[in-house]
């Protein structure tokens, strides 16, 4: 039996830990990703590859090792009510609606334009702090840092959550 959500918490070089939320019963699909993704090590070491003060900071860009997800939010049919306000996190995805694969966005500020568009999937419980100092690095015309800004880990506790194989897109 689930006591509580799974928490991961981010270990970001020379900035310290962020801990989040995630809630499952909002965006199942998005949570097992995510977590199988983290569970894979795949974002140790990655950068937050998009940086925009006041918006959000991006991270998990490399080569992503399973199919995409489709988009649980409102505008797909999905009824995901996480509202992208400071601190939740967020699958990132092309314009294509069913494209989340490894890529994610922490929220810097209220982004209300966001809402029902990208499946957020949990909330920041520790450490907005950090994200309000790697939101302020300088970045350059695209919006990368200048100085990298490294996830050295992503640690997770399931709180008795079980991660279930993702249901990913069928291609072709």
């Amino acid at each position: 039996m689930q006591t509580k959500n799974p928490i991961i918490t981010f270990s970001i070089l020379n900035y310290g830990e962020i801990e989040v939320e995630l809630f499952p019963a909002d965006a199942p699909n998005t949570v097992n990703n995510f977590l199988t993704y983290v569970k894979e090590n795949y974002y140790d070491n990655l950068i937050f590859h998009r940086i925009i003060a006041g918006f959000m900071i991006q991270g998990g860009q490399g080569a992503s090792s399973h199919p995409s997800i489709a988009g649980e939010f409102i505008a797909n049919g999905f009824n995901n009510p996480i509202k992208h306000t400071k601190g939740v996190i967020s699958m990132a995805r092309t314009q294509d609606k069913n494209s989340q694969t490894s890529q994610f966005f922490l929220m810097h500020e209220n982004a209300p334009h966001l809402d029902g568009q990208y499946a957020a999937f949990g909330k920041t419980i520790k450490g907005q702090e950090i994200i309000d100092q790697i939101a302020a690095v300088k970045t350059n015309a695209y919006d990368r840092p200048l100085e990298d800004v490294v996830i050295k880990t992503i640690a997770y506790e399931l709180n008795g959550y079980e991660i279930k194989e993702p249901v990913y897109m069928k291609k072709g």
